[in-house]
């Protein structure tokens, strides 16, 4: 009686075909969550922000050095090659960026998996946050926590962006004894009564580079944004700071809103 032998180089070949043909690639699974990195870079221009360091200039020719840079990324939306989009959660989608802590200036977030070509968020906090009651505002928007510094307990209301120091050509400041200059930029559009919207919203591209999000991926991509400070001050208008040294509310703050839109760009895509 014959036999059938199989020999153990063979059975071993057959067993990789079998494996390679039931794990073929079939693209993302949008069942299936992967994580996303997002990391912001500050600069001012091509140099990267050192508080109470190195002096910068402005469009307007003043010199100036930073001393604090703070602002809030929130309502996050991803869309996808396909043409999807999709939005994180939203008690998910707060974060608070700060220079002078750099765990603060990477997100990582669970996505579903895709192939994703644009981001757009709001800076700031939106209405909605910014009205509910104070025990639905934790993390980074508790008043008396991480929030401490970024809202305003007389306006009942976040500072979406924060960015202090000095310039020479600012006018003495007689309570610190310096040129001191400050721009606290907020509002959300008000509570009971009208007033001024600075939120913005920002979408960009990838720039034809697909961040790769897969549930079995060793590293998360991350997508690499810098924030340029300088067009805070440049761009739809010019703001000087001997004019404006200080900033917390009015037509200036709506124009520094305005300007901000566009201090943010994606420098790069890694997907290793």
């Amino acid at each position: 009686m014959k036999k059938n032998i199989i020999l153990p180089g063979i059975s071993l070949l057959l067993s990789i075909l079998v494996l390679s043909s039931c794990k073929k690639n079939t693209g993302p699974d949008p069942n299936q969550t992967g994580q996303l990195k997002i990391s912001f870079d500050n600069r001012a221009g091509s140099s990267p922000i050192s508080l109470n360091g190195p002096s910068y200039t402005n469009a307007a020719g003043e010199s100036f050095t930073v001393s604090m840079l703070n602002y809030y990324i929130s309502n996050i939306a991803l869309r996808n090659i396909d043409g999807s989009v999709y939005t994180l959660p939203a008690d998910d989608s707060y974060f608070l960026i700060k220079e002078s802590d750099e765990s603060t200036q990477t997100l990582q977030i669970s996505v579903p998996e895709g192939d994703y070509s644009e981001i757009s968020f709001l800076i700031g906090v939106d209405s909605l946050k910014s009205t509910r009651p104070v025990s639905e505002r934790t993390g980074v928007l508790d008043p008396t926590g991480a929030a401490q510094g970024m809202y305003w307990t007389w306006n009942s209301g976040y500072i979406f962006v924060k960015m202090e120091g000095e310039s020479p050509q600012a006018p003495l400041d007689t309570n610190s004894n310096s040129n001191r200059i400050r721009y606290h930029i907020g509002g959300f559009g008000g509570y009971s009564s009208p007033a001024p919207n600075n939120l913005r919203r920002v979408t960009l591209s990838f720039n034809g580079t697909a961040a790769e999000v897969r549930n079995d991926k060793p590293k998360a991509p991350n997508v690499h944004i810098e924030a340029d400070v300088l067009k805070m001050f440049s761009g739809g208008a010019q703001i000087s700071f001997a004019a404006s040294p200080t900033v917390m509310g009015g037509p200036v703050a709506s124009s520094i809103a305005d300007n901000y839109r566009s201090m943010f760009r994606v420098d790069h895509v890694h997907n290793d």
